[in-house]
């Protein structure tokens, strides 16, 4: 493969198309099972079917999680889940448990298989041990740093390939296997069921002051102890490259397919321009960032790639500069067919939000579809309307608009790295 990949998640088929629209080079998601999100819309197999087709048609791969911790009585289906993928064409799968990926490799022998970050690889030794039963590709642990990593990968054979987050949400367990979930709600974090508790705002009650709750960490939208801070590696692309890191991973299957197309198009553009020049590249940063605060975030760090994670917890709720408008359906007679989301006004600035990068326009005319009237402002969400513009964009891109109730990001690390 050229350069790095960019592998983005779908956690459905407006995700996947979003992923593939606006410019990844492989994405991955999981069926109604075993895959280590059970919230996330995931794929039928009728639906996998048609991923497959519009993700090979594109000239890109999809991989399939099948990364849950599976019990003695889940194994039989998992193997034979994942020996029908293989014969409808996925183009690898992602697992994280011992046996299962020891089984899988007995009975699929024909289908690639990755190893999960749930799997904990922390050193080349246990990486060589996966590489020894089959593995093509070593998705590392979060918690290691840039140049661990990078001797980590020269200790292996040439041929195999580092896969790594660089964008998203961020756990405070080890590499995600958390017990919270389990403990306090009932719903395992391992099998696909968190209930993300360390997101949920606590206080501290003191022995002899029972019912006096004591704030931990506090500002004016809560406590936050245990939540961490999203990921974001944009500013540090060409250090991943240079530790050997052959797949960029944006984590993201709960997320929506706007999302994913804001966040998988910055990361595609900054590769292509990394590719281009790395002057080019920095040249662009400033203004990349801004378009991936553009979409729901929380405040961000580099996660442990340049050691411990500053700030380590207490990232707070989302944010976003804009909000998701509409889906653009595609062109008529130099107008944007748009199907509504939000409320947006005549005279409102608005962006297009396309593979090649936000068209900003003020809004001229609102043109009802079903009856040809201008209107002053539009409000239904999924009614059609028609918005004259002097550009073009293309069925699968989204409109976008200011966000009337952002707040400014406090705690936003990105271009100082810690």
């Amino acid at each position: 493969m050229p350069g790095m990949e960019l592998l983005s998640p779908a956690g459905g088929m407006e995700q996947l198309r979003a992923a593939v629209r606006f410019g990844a080079d492989a994405v991955y998601g999981g069926l109604n099972r075993f895959g280590l999100r059970a919230a996330a819309g995931n794929f039928s197999w009728e639906q996998l079917e048609e991923t497959l087709s519009i993700v090979h048609g594109a000239g890109k791969r999809f991989y399939l999680t099948l990364n849950i911790l599976p019990y003695d009585d889940e194994l039989e289906d998992l193997a034979a889940d994942a020996a029908r993928a293989c014969d409808m064409g996925v183009d690898a799968a992602i697992v994280s448990d011992l046996g299962a990926f020891a089984l899988l490799r007995q009975r699929v022998p024909g289908l690639a298989l990755h190893v999960s970050t749930q799997a904990n690889v922390m050193n080349a030794a246990a990486a060589q041990v996966f590489v020894d039963m089959g593995a093509q590709r070593i998705v590392v642990s979060r918690e290691l740093s840039l140049g661990r990593i990078a001797a980590l990968k020269k200790q292996l054979p040439p041929e195999v390939q580092i896969e790594a987050f660089v964008h998203g949400a961020m756990c405070m367990a080890h590499s995600g296997r958390c017990m919270l979930s389990d403990h306090l709600a009932g719903r395992g974090g391992n099998r696909g069921a968190c209930a993300q508790p360390c997101r949920w705002q606590y206080t501290v009650v003191e022995a002899k002051r029972p019912g006096e709750n004591i704030p931990v960490l506090e500002d004016e939208r809560g406590t936050y102890l245990f939540s961490a801070y999203d990921l974001n590696m944009l500013s540090h692309l060409p250090e991943l490259r240079e530790a050997g890191v052959s797949s960029l991973k944006i984590e993201g299957r709960m997320k929506t397919g706007y999302y994913v197309a804001g966040v998988t198009g910055v990361y595609r553009r900054a590769l292509d321009l990394l590719y281009e020049s790395e002057e080019a590249y920095r040249a662009a940063l400033p203004e990349l960032q801004r378009e991936l605060r553009k979409v729901s975030h929380r405040a961000s760090n580099t996660g442990f790639y340049f050691g411990a994670p500053q700030p380590s917890s207490g990232a707070d709720g989302f944010s976003q500069t804009m909000e998701f408008s509409g889906r653009i359906l595609g062109m008529r007679e130099g107008a944007l067919l748009v199907e509504v989301k939000n409320r947006f006004h005549v005279g409102d600035p608005l962006e297009a939000l396309t593979p090649e990068g936000p068209r900003a326009f003020a809004v001229s005319r609102i043109i009802r579809e079903d009856t040809g009237e201008s209107v002053d402002f539009v409000s239904v969400a999924g009614q059609r309307v028609l918005l004259p513009v002097e550009f073009t964009a293309g069925a699968g891109d989204y409109l976008r608009g200011p966000n009337r109730n952002h707040r400014m990001d406090t705690g936003e690390k990105n271009d100082a790295g810690h």
